[in-house]
């Protein structure tokens, strides 16, 4: 598959009513555009791959710009106080073929302070055919004077259900079929970015061997364990058993694992168990993610005695915001495991 193909590109929405999650965001934008009332100035800020630059092409589309009058820039290349000058010179010109010029300036946050300054004095008083959508992933760093100036709309990282959702629809129109405990661990691993979730989609679709992509797949492109490995932990955490836990540590990280990852994924699983056990009746969306064995093994550890409860899991959780700063990555999740059952 091509880069021209890239899933990204391929499902990149193209009108309001193709966009996932962000419905707060759309009905303003909707209703300033029914209203004739346009900003001249917009902040869209929100993390990674939750759609940012898609969104401003798409209202950029709506109020009647065409291709032509649509001018995207990137902070992070063009940071300097040179380019902006540049830029406040060709607001002056009127559009090619639109009621409007739109400039998008992506990674705003970038942009060096004497930029920002004369990028100050554009937004101030922009000529009445331009419009200007800023993107910023880090709002903290932008100057309050161009916050002040702005009608700014923060992105919600989008849900994991409907990350999930993504990568079932996608997945069945590139006539691929993707099993829901395969679909959760994308929308695990995408870590609130749709980008992110269709490029993992991708990769499994490639590196399948048929149509149908399982858990243990997507698991190997992401670093995870397998879910018979992870079962096989828990199994071990749920005897006491510190010595085989390890061991099942030590064979899991020989291979390209992403720690980070794998301790998330057990922390859901022992979630799972301390919930079922404490809101039965929610057993359904409790288990919804898992598959059907390890929903079973999930179940029966939740039916009786069992340490894998809320102890163990705020052990789990100081690892897990550990791990990253660990110079062993599964030192922190070894150290939980023997301290939790009080070996030494």
């Amino acid at each position: 598959m091509s880069e021209a193909t890239a899933l990204y590109r391929k499902y990149r929405p193209q009108s309001f009513t193709e966009v996932r999650d962000q419905d707060h965001i759309v009905t303003v934008l909707e209703g300033a555009i029914r209203k004739g009332t346009i900003p001249h100035a917009l902040l869209f800020s929100g993390t990674r791959g939750t759609g940012k630059t898609t969104m401003a092409r798409i209202f950029a589309h709506a109020v009647g710009a065409s291709d032509l009058d649509i001018y995207e820039m990137d902070a992070a290349s063009n940071r300097g106080i040179d380019d902006v000058r540049e830029l406040k010179e060709a607001v002056h010109t009127m559009p090619y073929e639109s009621p409007y010029k739109v400039y998008i300036i992506d990674e705003v946050h970038m942009l060096t302070k004497e930029a920002f300054n004369a990028l100050l004095k554009t937004l101030e008083e922009p000529p009445a055919h331009v419009i200007f959508i800023l993107a910023t992933t880090e709002e903290e760093k932008l100057l309050d004077t161009i916050l002040s100036r702005c009608q700014v709309f923060r992105f919600n990282s989008p849900s994991r259900a409907v990350l999930t959702t993504l990568a079932i629809d996608v997945a069945k129109q590139e006539g691929f079929t993707i099993s829901p405990e395969a679909a959760d661990l994308v929308a695990l691993a995408a870590d609130g970015s749709f980008r992110d979730a269709l490029g993992i989609i991708q990769k499994v679709i490639l590196a399948s061997g048929d149509t149908i992509g399982s858990a243990d797949e997507v698991a190997a492109i992401i670093g995870a364990p397998k879910i018979s490995t992870m079962l096989e932990l828990l199994h071990a955490l749920h005897m006491k058993d510190t010595q085989q836990a390890l061991a099942i540590i030590q064979v899991v990280t020989a291979g390209p694992v992403n720690m980070r990852l794998f301790l998330r994924l057990l922390l859901e699983h022992v979630r799972a168990v301390m919930l079922l056990r404490n809101l039965p009746t929610q057993s359904e969306a409790i288990l919804k993610a898992f598959g059907p064995e390890s929903q079973e093994k999930i179940l029966t550890y939740a039916s009786g005695p069992t340490p894998l409860n809320s102890h163990l899991l705020l052990k789990l959780l100081a690892a897990s915001e550990q791990t990253s700063r660990s110079p062993i990555p599964q030192l922190p999740l070894e150290i939980a495991i023997v301290d939790a059952f009080k070996i030494t």
